[in-house]
């Protein structure tokens, strides 16, 4: 007999509400604060520095370059590649609106490939065909974490001259054949979002081995001027400053490096946890045909940062549309979300770009059947199991 919905009347699977995602703070972060607060320096200053220098290291990358977030990231990336109007950047369409927003705000054209079933990242196969004389980028998104075929794209890239520059804000934990994510591409951008893996409440890193870009990066983040105000006001300080290029207030400030700096220092044993959820989730749901997790058995030298837990809800096997069914889960006080509707099919791109449904067939597919699961570290076993009973009880229901 089937579980009556509490959509429907029935009795939710839990009576207090699992909330989507949690950050993981403890007396670290919060001692570091007080202690930020308590210096009578809030912005820019020791701790960012530390917090980059800390970052760079993790990732095996010569250079980080702390900004307010991972789309201020992606958009200096384009700047200091010298890429604007008329040039074209190859993307994915399964993917968060920052991504193709970032290309927008330069005056440059995304252009969309589609993505594989499996992982839903971009479909390396469909790259070459979309280049024309004026690509200038590519710029691969590691979709909950997964690595993207870095290979195969570093080889398109150099083939044809054009820049990588990663969308990595689900990957900070990500290794791609022995390689962290932050040292393969041009330039990769990190976000520390509330809900991220990493989170510095808002917040991102670009990293790079490029030296000269890494001083453009750290002049274009803070107006474009030749000193920061810690260099000006502090004892040894000279108040005057030239503007060197047309810059953006970008800058990560210290009290969001003081959560990062020990958000950094438990990044693996978060990812421990969200591992044991991740393998929890995939044993719950084995053997139920209506569902497909966005899952890659990660080969040897590879690592999935395991940001997401995504699952296809196989709507064609059912009696309800994916939207019902979400919502269904919710009711039962299951918090759950989307990632992501396909760029191309949002109002602003189908006026702007005026791309026909069904362009895109994998990535379409996708958008209109997935649901993204709860997963972070302070997250129980109950919770988790409660997760499972949740979305098990919703899809019999609409068997």
């Amino acid at each position: 007999m089937k579980e009556k919905l509490a959509i429907f009347g029935g009795t939710p699977v839990r009576k207090d509400y699992l909330h989507f995602h949690r950050p993981l703070i403890s007396e670290d972060e919060e001692n570091e604060i007080i202690d930020t607060l308590r210096s009578g320096w809030l912005t820019t200053s020791k701790k960012t520095r530390l917090f980059e220098e800390m970052f760079a290291k993790y990732c095996n990358a010569n250079f980080a370059i702390g900004v307010t977030s991972c789309t201020a990231g992606l958009h200096l990336s384009l700047v200091v590649s010298d890429i604007g109007p008329g040039d074209e950047v190859i993307t994915t369409p399964m993917t968060f609106i920052a991504t193709a927003n970032s290309i927008i705000q330069v005056g440059a054209k995304p252009v969309f490939v589609d993505v594989e079933p499996c992982t839903l990242n971009m479909d390396v196969s469909k790259i070459e065909e979309k280049i024309t004389p004026k690509t200038k980028a590519i710029m691969p998104v590691h979709y909950i974490g997964i690595p993207c075929d870095m290979d195969e794209i570093m080889r398109i890239a150099k083939k044809y001259n054009l820049f990588v520059i990663e969308d990595a804000a689900h990957a900070v934990e990500t290794i791609y054949k022995n390689q962290k994510i932050g040292a393969i591409g041009d330039l990769t951008n990190f976000s520390f979002y509330a809900t991220k893996n990493l989170t510095t409440g808002e917040g991102g890193m670009i990293t790079t081995q490029n030296e000269e870009w890494a001083e453009k990066l750290m002049l274009l983040r803070l107006h474009g001027m030749s000193k920061d105000a810690w260099q000006r006001y502090s004892s040894k300080g000279n108040l005057h400053y030239d503007q060197i290029y047309m810059g953006y207030k970008y800058n990560m400030f210290d009290l969001q490096a003081a959560l990062g700096i020990h958000q950094l220092k438990k990044i693996e044993t978060f990812w421990l946890r969200r591992q044991k959820i991740v393998e929890q989730y995939n044993k719950g749901f084995k053997g139920m045909e209506e569902i497909e997790p966005v899952f890659k058995e990660p080969e040897q030298g590879t690592k999935n940062a395991n940001h997401l837990y995504v699952i296809k809800i196989k709507t064609e096997m059912l009696n309800g549309t994916r939207d019902e069914i979400a919502m269904a889960i919710q009711e039962e006080n299951i918090g759950i979300s989307i990632h992501f509707k396909p760029v191309h099919l949002h109002t602003y791109y189908q006026n702007l770009l005026k791309i026909p449904k069904g362009t895109f067939p994998v990535a379409e597919y996708a958008g209109d059947r997935i649901i993204t699961l709860p997963v972070y570290p302070a997250m129980t076993d109950n919770d988790v199991n409660d997760v499972i009973h949740a979305v098990k009880k919703v899809v019999g229901w609409y068997r």
